[in-house]
């Protein structure tokens, strides 16, 4: 059984050991001195306004949902579409179906208004 897991292992092993090296070679070859202006966060060009932790609209979180649902979409519509031959009817209907649902979700999301900013 470890025989299986072996190079799995191993190549864990060495991208630790790559990851380990590069690091400490930035550190050890990096070039400048740490001042407290290079340590600060970069907000824009200039210091914040307002607090940092300020609420976002929720229309921001909907259009962020619909981002990953129709991103997953696309990943399930690609080895779909490779293996039609081999589905069938039923593949196709079943496809259609989980397309419908997610029509039905924009539509419901686009009714609502999560789409448009104001």
């Amino acid at each position: 059984m470890l025989q299986n897991y072996l190079p799995v292992l191993v190549f864990l092993g060495i991208a630790t050991a790559i990851g380990l090296v590069l690091l400490g070679a930035g550190l050890v070859l990096g070039r400048g001195q740490k001042t407290a202006e290079k340590l600060s966060a970069y907000e824009c060009g200039f210091e914040a306004f307002e607090d940092t932790r300020m609420k976002f609209d929720v229309r921001y979180y909907l259009v962020a949902i619909l981002f990953i649902v129709f991103d997953l979409e696309i990943a399930f519509l690609f080895p779909w579409a490779v293996a039609l031959d081999t589905l069938g009817l039923a593949g196709l209907v079943t496809m259609g179906i989980f397309l419908a649902v997610l029509v039905v979700g924009f539509i419901y999301e686009w009714k609502k208004g999560a789409l448009e900013w104001d």
